[in-house]
């Protein structure tokens, strides 16, 4: 359990240090399928390791366009739907989340082939007023975001980043370091609603974390000299992976109940 903590755990955090996103989405089935956590207890552990890789993540971008006035209105507009989405989850069988995860998983790997295109709009540069343009948007995108962090403990990454880029203008390089800032927030928020008589498993959690710190700051270092069409095709390819065992198991599971 230990050893596929490690592997899992550096896995996740790459992925989040190369694309700024997607961490999460492997997180919680890793946690379940790999290490052999309940998915209750998968979405809060998920939350904190992706909460505190985002951090390590974010460290080496901070001088190359972090858009800070979004990320906190984006993140402080989550933090209550974080809360919410926590409520809602609680009510939810397992299976239903799993099956839920995969659908979003599809999503996530769908999002990453699309086109998202390289543009800054007054959000991003930070031209003429910025409470009128960017406001209800950042809001709008901050709760959809929150909701999903709380229920399904996932960073929204994949759905951030794309956002920050139509909805708000903000050029690539911006939407990435800005959506890790989004995350730790998020994560943040959604971790402290599940905390409430959840026990954390040290040996697993401390064996998952590490290696996803170490790994998301070394590919944030290494992100901007690779292909990012190739790194977003790969992570698209192994989520679907993922989401199509998660179906699988699931749905098996569900039947030979």
């Amino acid at each position: 359990m230990i050893t596929a903590a490690l592997v899992l755990g550096l896995l996740v955090g790459v992925v989040l240090g190369l694309v700024g996103a997607g961490g999460s989405i492997i997180a919680v089935p890793a946690l379940v399928y790999g290490v052999g956590m309940s998915t209750h207890d998968a979405i809060p552990t998920s939350l904190l390791v992706v909460g505190l890789s985002s951090i390590a993540a974010v460290i080496p971008r901070i001088r190359r366009g972090i858009k800070w006035p979004i990320a906190l209105l984006v993140g402080a507009a989550g933090i209550p739907a974080a809360w919410a989405g926590t409520a809602v989850g609680r009510l939810l069988n397992e299976d239903i989340l799993m099956l839920a995860f995969a659908v979003i998983m599809v999503a996530a790997g769908a999002r990453m082939l699309a086109e998202t295109p390289e543009k800054a709009g007054r959000c991003g540069t930070g031209e003429g007023s910025f409470l009128r343009p960017c406001l209800p948007k950042a809001i709008a995108v901050g709760l959809g975001i929150g909701f999903l962090t709380g229920l399904l403990g996932v960073g929204g990454g994949f759905l951030i980043v794309p956002a920050l880029t139509l909805f708000l203008g903000l050029s690539m390089s911006q939407a990435v370091g800005t959506s890790l800032v989004i995350i730790a927030i998020n994560s943040a928020a959604g971790f402290s609603a599940h905390a409430t008589g959840f026990t954390i498993d040290w040996a697993p959690t401390l064996a998952f974390t590490i290696p996803a710190i170490a790994g998301s700051l070394a590919a944030s270092r290494l992100a901007h000299k690779l292909n990012g069409k190739h790194i977003r095709t790969t992570f698209a390819v192994l989520v679907f992976a993922v989401a199509a065992v998660v179906a699988a198991t699931t749905l098996a599971a569900i039947i030979g109940s």
